[in-house]
């Protein structure tokens, strides 16, 4: 095998009257305006840091956060303009919006409820303070007029998207892995006990037992828990004495080393890795998603931009040295463009108690 190189989801104006204000040629807005604090530049992570403190201080009346990655700002959403001037003393940028978390996760309850329909998928848009439900061409019919119904019965606290296409996990997605007539691609690799053993998708999992790195070829790992659906994540040990380097391939001869996981967040950046459409970048749009396969639900996903193909399905959806995901499916292609889901490896490092290495 080639060196292995994939590796394993009201400011107030202090002291001054209006009186003094007219006196020195300022206007009301323009006072407020220049004792407003500038949201802060931040890096992902400090975005992320920032994001989880002010959830946490807030309460109730933070109604969800995203990174504008353009501007490097953290945007949180409140639900007053108390709650906004607290954001923006601490650097964030605020916006005042309709929906409470409270209400839209009550929405999403609603959703699971009646409407699991194969071809579906749902999760909060921060951007748009809407529960965004994802349908894609099999939904028709009855089943679209069903859907349409449950969603028009939430006001305007979900919003219906078409996307062409079929959602479907990607099995067929860095390095090519191959066993029982299916190819997926090796997400990361692991460690647990200082033994070797590497992390793919559910679905790739429960359809192979014993995995090559070349169609026919010799047994390097073999399948040792899989979950799917629910989850879509799988541990395979490694078989045989190969290089497994924490890395993934990038294709272009090169590799991007991989020493940590993290938690994705909505506007960042990512990349996608693997064997079918090699590498490939875009934005995360979702979080927490559910996606309603034919096979069964998933749930808490990462939801993204970024294309994929079939043999696709396990490859590593990473940030510079950071694992975010495993690709699980989606829709489209990477000539027109498409909607991928993963799961994120947090959740798969904690399930099965292994770490990146």
């Amino acid at each position: 095998m080639k060196h292995r190189r994939i590796t394993k989801r009201s400011t107030a104006i202090a002291g001054a009257g209006i009186a003094a204000l007219v006196a020195t040629g300022l206007s009301l807005s323009s006072a407020s305006a220049s004792q407003t604090p500038s949201p802060e530049a931040l890096s992902v992570a400090s975005a992320q840091k920032l994001a989880s403190t002010l959830t946490s201080d807030l309460g109730d009346q933070a109604a969800g956060s995203y990174y504008d990655a353009k501007a490097k700002r953290l945007v949180v959403n409140v639900l007053d303009e108390a709650a906004a001037g607290k954001v923006r003393a601490e650097g964030a940028e605020a916006k005042v919006v309709q929906h409470s978390l409270a209400e839209l996760n009550s929405a999403r309850a609603t959703l699971k409820e009646e409407a699991t329909i194969p071809g579906t998928s749902w999760s909060v848009d921060p951007k748009l303070n809407k529960v965004v439900v994802t349908a894609d061409s099999t939904v028709e019919g009855a089943k679209l007029a069903k859907l349409t119904k449950v969603v028009e019965g939430l006001g305007g606290k979900a919003a219906v998207e078409r996307i062409s296409g079929e959602l479907t996990p990607l099995i067929a997605g860095g390095d090519a892995i191959w066993g029982s007539g299916s190819r997926c691609s090796l997400g990361f690799n692991v460690v647990k006990g200082g033994e070797p053993y590497f992390i793919t998708a559910g679905h790739c999992g429960n359809a192979v037992s014993s995995w090559s790195d070349s169609q026919g070829g010799g047994e390097i790992g073999s399948t040792v828990e899989s979950s799917f659906p629910g989850n879509d994540y799988a541990l395979v040990e490694y078989t045989s004495s190969i290089a497994h380097p924490s890395e993934v391939n990038l294709y272009n001869g090169s590799a991007q080393s991989i020493s940590s996981a993290g938690d994705a967040t909505v506007g960042q950046s990512v990349q996608r890795s693997g064997s079918t459409t090699q590498v490939h970048d875009g934005e995360v749009t979702g979080l927490d998603e559910t996606v309603n396969y034919q096979e069964g639900s998933v749930e808490g996903l990462i939801k993204t931009t970024v294309c994929a193909e079939p043999g696709d399905s396990g490859g590593a959806l990473f940030s510079g040295s950071t694992a975010l995901g495993l690709t699980s499916g989606g829709s489209g292609d990477c000539s027109s463009g498409g909607t991928t889901y993963f799961q994120p490896v947090p959740e798969v490092l904690q399930a099965y108690g292994v770490e990146i290495g």
